[in-house]
């Protein structure tokens, strides 16, 4: 009704209150008054977008038949915890050692607090504890840039932030500016900039106590001992350590930021709960999608066996790569589409210490070290906090450098990662360790891709047969976003094709 009337003009629309159109999921109600009935719907792939597109039809009672290829549900949704074993692709089997409570989330990892999958998790009863996306204490270095050693996160901001600031303030100062904006305003920037770059009224950044501590500030007569050798604007630049700081400020990555508590996959485990297992069937290897003018039949193979299961509806929610390589009578453009989602790389190991010796000596919890070694990024365990023991990430990287571990066996791959991230943290890196565990999403069997790279984005007309029914089949997954990588992209794509099949079915 309030549909309705917004199309008469009777009430606002979604963009007058300066907002997306919220979704509405399928109720049973919604057939009381069309004579309708829910279809039957065959869903492919029990990633977070198969899940959810099925979570959400079968609460108006659909049908729905999920089929997952892998043994177990939620797609790049994966949380490797002590005994779970994977071969990926190159042959290479491992079985993780991690110790009770101990865990890596091989896939996401973060949730921020815009995405709506902090809503499924409400609603599943998911709880969360906050994950430290950026953190002070943390380390940044860049070896290719010739740094000797790395620096703390809030070291190299408080020099790069007084640096920008002391050269600004210097141009406004001598009158560079004056045609750019009013003396008014050059002396509120001067004001703005004296706080921001921490320069005083010299106007010159000399170094302050946003550098850091050599001896942190205690009781009477310990003062606190702040960092010396300051280094020069020269050498900040060339360090590089400013290309870092542009990511805390981008919308999909800024604080507060959560995760599930006790692992990510808490989420498909909360889905597949709210589905019934029984609807859900585990390595079932989709061979064919058959469409036809009353239904849609898919062909599987399961434990050697084939077997058909014909539907109303079908929502086809594996990644682009793998359908493109399932046999389909869709059309050409539909291939071409799918064939032009290029998949992309990405890797990560977890170490697992003994001890969490970068809490008791380093006095880091959680956040992420950033560094120009293959490495490319050290993510600290925002969970367990002095505990025993503790599981980091040892490298999260992409691309080539994501392949260039991938083509190693797993214990070489442990190797080179603890020798690189001696160079942060010295020997403590190899001594504790106990165990590892990698992962890489190219080199997984009925994913191979981390995400997907789209010429023009998800909405170019290349695209177009994918964002709409190719005759009875819709096609869901994070892909068909504009959050490509993250749950909230498949969320909403699993929630575009339930919305656009429930209409269909009850017109």
């Amino acid at each position: 009704m309030f549909a309705t009337m917004g199309a008469l003009g009777l009430a606002p629309t979604a963009q007058a209150v300066g907002r997306e159109p919220a979704f509405r999921a399928p109720t049973k109600s919604d057939f009381s008054l069309t004579g309708k009935a829910a279809a039957k719907v065959v869903v492919i792939g029990g990633g977070i977008a198969g899940l959810a597109a099925a979570y959400e039809l079968g609460k108006a009672g659909y049908d729905c038949t999920v089929l997952e290829a892998r043994t177990r549900t939620g797609g790049r949704n994966f949380t490797v915890r002590g005994g779970d074993s994977t071969t990926d692709t190159y042959g290479n089997t491992q079985t993780a050692r991690f110790g009770d409570g101990q865990y890596m989330n091989a896939g996401p990892g973060r949730i921020p607090q815009w995405m709506v999958t902090l809503d499924y998790c409400r609603e599943l009863g998911v709880p969360l504890e906050v994950f430290t996306n950026v953190n002070a204490n943390a380390y940044i270095y860049n070896e290719q840039a010739g740094m000797k050693a790395p620096v703390r996160y809030r070291t190299a901001k408080a020099d790069v932030y007084g640096y920008v600031a002391e050269l600004l303030a210097k141009a406004t100062d001598k009158g560079a500016l004056d045609r750019q904006i009013t003396a008014e305003d050059q002396e509120r920037l001067l004001e703005f900039l004296k706080d921001f770059g921490d320069i005083g009224d010299s106007l010159a950044y000399t170094g302050s106590a946003r550098r850091g501590y050599r001896t942190d500030p205690a009781a009477a007569g310990t003062p606190g001992v702040e960092l010396g050798s300051v280094p020069s604007a020269s050498e900040v630049f060339a360090s590089g350590v400013g290309r870092y700081f542009s990511f805390e400020f981008e919308y999909d990555q800024a604080m507060l930021m959560f995760q599930p508590v006790g692992g990510m996959d808490r989420i498909p485990a909360a889905l597949t709960r709210a589905i019934g297992e029984r609807r859900i069937r585990t390595g079932a290897v989709v061979t064919d999608i058959t469409d036809t003018a009353h239904g849609v039949t898919v062909t599987y193979t399961r434990s050697g066996r084939t077997g058909t299961i014909d539907a109303d509806y079908c929502i086809a929610a594996l990644p682009p790569n793998i359908l493109a390589k399932t046999g389909h009578n869709l059309g050409p453009a539909v291939q071409s589409a799918l064939e032009a989602c290029k998949p992309s790389s990405a890797g990560k190991i977890a170490l697992e210490y003994r001890s969490r010796w970068w809490e008791t000596d380093h006095r880091i919890y959680g956040g992420i070290t950033e560094t120009d070694l293959d490495l490319s990024h050290i993510w600290y365990p925002s969970y367990g906090h002095h505990g025993a023991r503790g599981t980091l990430i040892g490298y999260y990287n992409y691309g080539s450098q994501a392949d260039a571990y991938a083509a190693l066996s797993p214990r070489e791959r442990e190797a080179r990662a603890v020798a690189q991230g001696v160079k942060i943290h010295g020997a403590k890196y190899r001594t504790e360790l106990v165990s590892s565990f990698s992962h890489h999403w190219r080199q997984t069997p009925h994913l191979e891709a981390a995400w997907h790279s789209m010429a023009g984005g998800p909405d170019a007309p290349a695209f177009a047969p994918l964002n709409q029914a190719a005759g009875r089949v819709y096609f869901a997954g994070d892909y068909l976003s504009h959050t490509d990588a993250w749950q909230h992209g498949a969320f909403t794509s699993a929630r575009k094709a339930v919305t656009a099949l429930h209409t269909r079915v009850l017109a």
